[in-house]
């Protein structure tokens, strides 16, 4: 690099701003990815992470996965390097060397966003020595999001940088209307007799799958129109499942809909 390193940009109120890059860089960038005929040199920068991601990119790297089978090699400087995959979230003591490697990588490079520190901060996006996910500091191109991310993610992350692959997670923001209010599930259970329910088939069943055993019980309760059509529907589909595990977690269900639902007459 030539002369002294400048400080990032900051606003009005000394807050960092990402750098951004000039629309000159952007087509170079694009000319990159539609001409790059060799091996992409990644540079891996440490923001500020536990490490659980790395284990993560060395896994990627190793002959199990062959990250190198789609050309991808890791190198020691960010001189030599086409993608910066930046992760960990941006802590206030590494987020001036982190621009320093973003500076020395040459134009045009793509900026890979790692792991759910560096997408967003992740549970330290709080904290009074954080700065946030990679994007506070740099303009990134491909986030890769997990805790850690798979091998399997990573490489794939790794082909969406090289334009091998389309991202399929976009980027999406919603604004809550006025008036707008979000529909709960089985509205027309009573939510106190809805909660009892998830409450007794994860204690059954564990979470995941007691989950999946009460929202079953509850459709098939809020759909009945009568409490003989419920019968009928719950004992077709306990007769479907064949499973006596599950005739007593619905059992249990049951004793609980009918001590605490005062049923309406059709």
């Amino acid at each position: 690099m030539n002369g002294p390193i400048q400080f990032a940009p900051r606003d009005a109120q000394g807050m960092p701003t990402p750098i951004s890059e000039s629309e000159h860089i952007a087509q170079l960038k694009q000319t990159l990815l539609k001409d790059i005929q060799r091996s992409a040199y990644v540079y891996r920068v440490d923001c500020g992470g536990c490490n659980g991601c790395e284990i993560e990119i060395f896994s990627a790297i190793t002959p199990v996965f062959d990250a190198e089978r789609f050309g991808i090699k890791v190198v020691a400087s960010p001189r030599h390097a086409d993608i910066l995959l930046f992760t960990g979230a941006v802590t206030r003591s590494m987020r001036m060397p982190a621009i320093r490697a973003y500076r020395a990588a040459p134009d045009p490079k793509i900026v890979v966003s790692y792991g759910a520190c560096g997408c967003s901060g992740g549970i330290f996006h709080d904290l009074y020595c954080v700065w946030g996910g990679t994007d506070k500091i740099v303009p990134v191109d491909v986030f890769i999001p997990g805790c850690p991310p798979t091998p399997a993610a990573t490489i794939y992350g790794f082909a969406v940088a090289l334009g091998l692959l389309g991202q399929k997670l976009k980027g999406s923001h919603h604004e809550e209307a006025e008036g707008e209010q979000a529909r709960p599930a089985h509205p027309g259970v009573p939510l106190d007799v809805r909660v009892l329910i998830e409450r007794e088939a994860r204690r059954m069943a564990g979470y995941r799958h007691g989950g999946i055993i009460a929202d079953e019980f509850l459709g098939m309760l809020e759909s009945a129109g009568s409490a003989p059509e419920f019968d009928v529907q719950l004992n077709q589909y306990l007769r479907g499942k064949d499973d006596p595990r599950l005739t007593e977690i619905v059992a249990n269900l049951q004793a609980i809909s009918e001590a605490n639902l005062i049923r309406q007459p059709a």
